[in-house]
């Protein structure tokens, strides 16, 4: 029996050098990550590989371009990792890079032009000898990390087999299967810093502030920067809902075939922000807030506020090229005169960027190295392939199969909301100005 500080023992390994990839958004204790899992397998005598900048140089190896060490991928040594696990940003780089883009069901996977990116991955990790690979990202990352499992399913017999555990990433935090993602505290955090920052802006000059959160599929992040920073009214894509939702019909230029599409029923939303203003001013005395609002809004604005912005690779509305903040300012303030006769200051600001690569606070660090930990323990320890690591309880590891987490026949991930009356709803709807409505 062992001791309690006794280290862990030295495994027997078909892995001989391993590849960590990192893709989409930074999030907070991204090193940790990164730095932990490098280090368990390290200490177990297995080679370590950074890609570097997500897909984007593996998607274009070919024989004639092969990877290069140091502009294509580094190698990861103890020397690397000196103090890196409370580190910003990414040791290794991120990109967008989408090499499944082209799959959307199973039956893609037998074409070669649509495989040709996830072909590329799969040779250039050939040709650097890598023996199984962490894939730490988004829900579009696991998405990429299925494909790439399910591509070598199809694979003639004989060739090699690179087994992929995914680690998830979001300060969005909307991943099913596990708790919490690493990096949601610290970016709630440090948004709530600056929601606090913007009420005491508000009341010196007796006016609002429309703060505009990252989130685009699920309220999380709005939500917890709301409670902690202490906002006036919290709305996220979760409450889209009865009198606050609506329909129109969107014609196909190409097929002129007439589609439903969900809405937000926007003159009612409006309405609703600008009962909160008055009731903290005609009920309570303050003449100033600050309300917050999810960016995934875009995504149900009516069609004549989205006609003509992009989408990315992965299909998303581009919600950069939008102001989601200044429109809902400028209807909010058109409504609250409407309503009272009065002019009030109302101010959009865009919240987000500036805590994507905040230095992690304690629990994120916890949680990140956990998790970094656990790739190596489902790859060495378990052989496991084809899995996402989650953390639930005291830092309690689980591995997850990607079956559980994308549909089978879309192949696309779910996305975890938060659940409407649920305790951490309600929680928002206890803390900010009461609302008959």
């Amino acid at each position: 029996m062992s001791s309690t500080l006794s280290r862990p023992p030295h495994l027997e390994s078909s892995i001989h050098r391993v590849a960590i990839l990192f893709a989409g958004g930074p999030a907070p204790a991204a090193n940790a990550v990164i730095s932990t899992a490098a280090v368990s397998f390290l200490r177990n005598n297995i080679d370590v590989c950074g890609i570097l900048n997500g897909y984007s140089h593996l998607v274009e190896y070919t024989p004639e371009h092969p990877m290069v060490e140091g502009r294509d991928y580094i190698h990861i040594t103890h020397q690397v990792l000196r103090r890196t696990r409370n580190s910003q940003g990414i040791l290794i780089g991120t990109a967008r890079a989408n090499p499944g883009k082209d799959v959307s069901e199973p039956a893609h996977l037998k074409d070669a032009k649509r495989v040709a990116p996830l072909k590329a991955v799969y040779e250039a990790l050939v040709s650097m000898g890598v023996d199984a690979l962490i894939s730490i990202g988004g829900d579009d990352t696991l998405k990429s990390a299925n494909k790439f499992k399910l591509y070598q399913e199809h694979l003639p017999a004989g060739h090699k087999h690179i087994p992929v555990v995914h680690l998830p990433k979001t300060i969005d935090n909307d991943y099913s299967g596990i708790d919490f993602t690493f990096g949601y505290f610290t970016a709630v955090e440090v948004l709530a810093g600056e929601i606090r920052n913007l009420l005491a802006d508000a009341e010196s000059n007796r006016s609002y502030f429309m703060a505009e959160t990252m989130g685009r599929s699920a309220g999380w992040l709005a939500y917890g920067a709301s409670i902690a920073g202490e906002a006036s009214l919290v709305i996220s894509v979760e409450d889209v809902t009865g009198k606050y939702e609506s329909s129109e019909e969107i014609v196909d230029p190409k097929t002129g075939k007439t589609t439903l599409r969900r809405v937000m029923n926007l003159p009612e939303m409006i309405k609703r922000i600008v009962a909160t203003m008055r009731v903290r001013e005609e009920a309570e005395g303050k003449e100033f807030g600050v309300i917050v609002i999810a960016e995934g809004l875009a995504e149900f604005l009516p069609y004549s506020h989205i006609e003509g912005v992009p989408r990315d690779e992965h299909g998303h509305i581009a919600i950069s090229k939008l102001d989601l903040c200044r429109l809902f300012s400028e209807l909010v303030a058109k409504e609250y005169a409407k309503q009272t006769g009065r002019k009030r200051k109302i101010t959009g600001i865009k919240l987000g960027y500036e805590c994507r690569c905040a230095r992690p606070q304690a629990f994120d660090v916890m949680l990140g190295s956990q998790l970094g930990v656990g790739a190596y323990r489902a790859l060495v320890e378990k052989r496991l392939d084809g899995v996402m690591v989650s953390v639930s309880g005291q830092l309690q590891l689980n591995y997850v199969p990607f079956h559980q987490l994308v549909d089978p026949a879309t192949l696309v991930t779910v996305v975890r909301y938060i659940e409407p009356d649920s305790d951490f709803h309600r929680l928002a709807r206890f803390l900010e100005t009461y609302v008959n409505d």
